[in-house]
């Protein structure tokens, strides 16, 4: 009996295993938001999913959006720095995806977290083939990321 669950066991970690490694990859993030229709800004998932072949923005309320990734015509992204009340700088990073839906022209804005905005670009580049184009302030960054010019 001992070797037959065993068996078993084995069995059904192996089946699960290969049905992990057929399905595609998935990268998601949490700490992302965008406007809802009144233009507050939203709590909301990203996904970059390799099975989908699209970009998934998932809100916490409202509809979700999924972007395929053939039909992206550019990315941007934009950091701008900003005097907060008690004049320390407040850094904001932007994420916008230009793409096609039905022959018209959309644009999907997505405000980044300080912490993952560099994962999500590498995300983005991995996922889809495509680097954001760096616009307004993006080049004043310091670091490996955005070289000084």
């Amino acid at each position: 009996m001992k070797r037959l669950l065993g068996a078993l066991l084995v069995i059904s970690f192996a089946i699960s295993f290969a049905t992990g490694l057929a399905a595609g990859e998935e990268t998601s993030f949490n700490r992302v938001r965008m406007p809802n229709p009144k233009g507050k800004e939203i709590k909301a998932l990203l996904t970059f999913s390799d099975n989908d072949k699209a970009i998934e923005v998932r809100p916490k309320k409202g509809q979700s959006v999924a972007v395929p990734f053939g039909q992206i015509d550019k990315c941007t992204y934009e950091y701008t720095e900003s005097l907060s009340l008690l004049v320390r700088p407040s850094r904001t990073h932007w994420l916008q995806i230009d793409y096609r839906d039905h022959d018209a022209h959309r644009i999907l804005v997505l405000r980044l977290h300080k912490r993952n905005y560099i994962r999500v670009l590498d995300a983005l580049k991995a996922h889809t083939g495509i680097d954001a184009e760096l616009f307004g302030n993006a080049n004043k960054r310091r670091g490996d990321f955005f070289p000084k010019h």
